[in-house]
């Protein structure tokens, strides 16, 4: 122990110091500025100085999404957790532990039933920090559960996308989860309900493939990237250089694969008057 120790345990009437927070900054990942987090939290997470949208996680997306204090979590379904007894440079079952331990969260997609504006919904939202939001059986399955339930409440899905693609752990088990979110659509279709769909950064690989370009609305988030295969891989394989800012929102909005790009901001507001035209449409 230090003498300035010493002497301040000695001396009871030395005001403690108080330990200060290691995260009152945020260093944003767009314009690399340090935004102070209370400012950031504030602003939706997104950053004041260059509209960077961070990356958030289904609870603070609900929050943002539906109306105050009007959704409920939707129990996600069970399924085996390492179906395969993967093991790379460690455990599958272990990563699974540890992403749940890190996100609080039982896997990368979760549901919620709610109202937006007064109109009922049920909303998916895919959290990239649970293992680069990969998709699974456990994904898959959320998937299919928040389609049901959409049917059983009468009213459109709503999914936030925010995926690395398939999970590479699960194999073929991962791969099948395309066709059969693709077939709980087509099931949402036949029962007459919209199905929105919100792209945020990143949305790649097999998620893309199937469930994310899907949407009977398709709306991204400012700067998103959105894609299948890696900027590299592609311009390896056709051996030109691709355009600036391909794959981002806003080039897939100019070339018709969006319907619009809507800031954080606005994106409550303009998903209630979508649901709102959509349901005008399907009473009519």
């Amino acid at each position: 122990m230090s003498w300035l120790n010493n002497v301040r345990n000695a001396l009871s009437f030395v005001v403690p110091r108080k330990e200060t927070p290691e995260n009152l900054w945020h260093k944003c990942k767009g314009c690399g500025q340090m935004v102070f987090l209370k400012e950031l939290e504030d602003n939706l997470h997104v950053c004041p100085h260059c509209e960077h949208h961070d990356r958030i996680g289904p609870v603070t997306r609900f929050a943002y999404t539906f109306d105050a204090g009007s959704y409920t979590i939707i129990p996600l379904p069970k399924v085996p957790d390492d179906p395969l007894k993967f093991r790379d440079t460690k455990k599958y079952a272990d990563r699974i532990k540890a992403a749940r331990a890190a996100t609080s969260e039982g896997d990368a997609l979760i549901n919620a039933r709610g109202t937006i504006d007064g109109h009922k919904v049920v909303v998916g939202v895919q959290d990239f920090a649970f293992m680069g939001g990969s998709m699974g059986l456990a994904v898959g399955e959320a998937f299919i559960r928040g389609v049901e339930n959409a049917i059983l409440d009468d009213c459109p899905y709503i999914i936030f996308t925010a995926a690395g693609g398939a999970r590479m752990q699960e194999g073929i088990l991962s791969l099948m989860q395309m066709p059969r979110a693709t077939v709980a659509i087509a099931m949402l279709h036949d029962a007459g309900l919209p199905y929105i769909v919100v792209l945020t950064d990143p949305t790649t690989g097999g998620v893309t493939a199937s469930y994310a370009m899907l949407g009977d609305v398709q709306i991204a988030e400012p700067g998103a990237l959105i894609g299948f295969a890696g900027q590299r891989v592609i311009e390896q394989t056709i051996r030109e250089k691709l355009p600036e800012g391909f794959q981002r929102a806003e080039y897939l909005l100019d070339h018709g694969m969006l319907d619009m790009v809507t800031h954080r901001k606005e994106l409550r507001a303009t998903l209630a008057k979508v649901v709102d035209y959509l349901s005008v449409k399907r009473a009519a």
